[in-house]
């Protein structure tokens, strides 16, 4: 059996924001530079830096100000910042930030219980945040979550996911990352899912997955979504976090797991492995923890 994939694949890595928001011990400002710094090292070209919503909400990223403005910029390296509204979007700006992303909801359980506001008034609320964004001349990334399904609502509908994926490129969004936030997603789901975006006019080439590992199919979902056309996937070194506000969402797909399937695969991602490893390994203690990385515990213990 052939198996269809693109010939190199785009990471976003996330860990320093979604990855760490979701951590009990809070790193310091200068653990987080470097940790940037280690991750740009490695070959990303796509790091998602931290966050500036409420420090009360997360206090795990509430140096975003300071981390932004000391972060030094790299050749080829683009550094988002999420920013949930007008506020957050104006303390970016004053950091210097070049990117930010929008993070809305397919569900609407989880769009009131995260956002507090419906689907559609989240989505409405975002027109002026990426308008402004757009015309001081920044790149911004849409977040779409629960895009599988929802913890109250049950299976979402991929034709729903497909209108406000739309509403969030009509907005302006230059790309879409579409998350199964709790991880509950199949390969027959994926490519279902991937099937309905042409016809609710979306490229294809604009669209990212967030797979979360809660039942261990994130790498099946990869390879599901590879050979459906999709080529750019989020994941977090360590395989660390997962939603704060959705407590059922297992951790991210792990960076390091992905690379070394597209390697076994041929498939070029332009991170270097044994440098992602050390990363994994010298956050996993500064978090005082084992990271759930498969590939980082498989290289850690000896062959015998």
């Amino acid at each position: 059996m052939t198996i269809h994939t693109p010939d190199r694949i785009t990471i976003v890595e996330v860990a320093p924001r979604d990855g760490l928001q979701a951590e009990d011990r809070i790193l310091s400002t200068d653990v987080k530079l470097e940790l940037l710094e280690r991750l740009a090292d490695a070959g990303h070209t796509a790091i998602e830096a931290t966050s500036f919503v409420s420090p009360k909400a997360v206090p795990q990223l509430a140096d975003a100000e300071e981390l932004m403005k000391r972060l030094k910029p790299r050749a080829g390296v683009r550094y988002s910042a999420l920013v949930p509204n007008e506020l957050g979007l104006e303390r970016a700006l004053a950091c210097g930030v070049r990117e930010v992303a929008v993070f809305a909801s397919a569900s609407e359980s989880y769009s009131r219980k995260n956002l507090n506001r419906s689907r559609d008034e989240a989505l409405a609320d975002y027109r002026p945040v990426v308008a402004r964004a757009k015309a001081a001349g920044l790149r911004v990334r849409g977040y779409l979550s629960m895009v599988v399904a929802d913890p109250w609502d049950g299976p979402t509908n991929p034709a729903v996911v497909g209108s406000a994926a739309r509403q969030l490129l009509e907005l302006g969004c230059d790309e879409l990352s579409l998350g199964d936030t709790i991880g509950v997603g199949t390969p027959g789901e994926v490519t279902r899912l991937i099937e309905v975006l042409p016809g609710a006019g979306i490229p294809l080439a604009k669209i990212a997955f967030h797979f979360h590992d809660t039942f261990g199919q994130a790498l099946a979902n990869v390879l599901s979504a590879m050979g459906a056309g999709i080529t750019m996937f989020d994941a977090s070194v360590g395989g660390i976090g997962g939603s704060p506000f959705a407590k059922v969402a297992g951790g991210n797909l792990a960076t390091e797991d992905l690379v070394w399937m597209c390697r076994g695969m041929g498939v070029e991602t332009g991170v270097d492995l044994d440098k992602l490893v050390a990363t994994s390994r010298w956050l996993g203690d500064r978090l005082g923890r084992e990271l759930p990385a498969h590939t980082s515990r498989a290289m850690s213990s000896p062959r015998g």
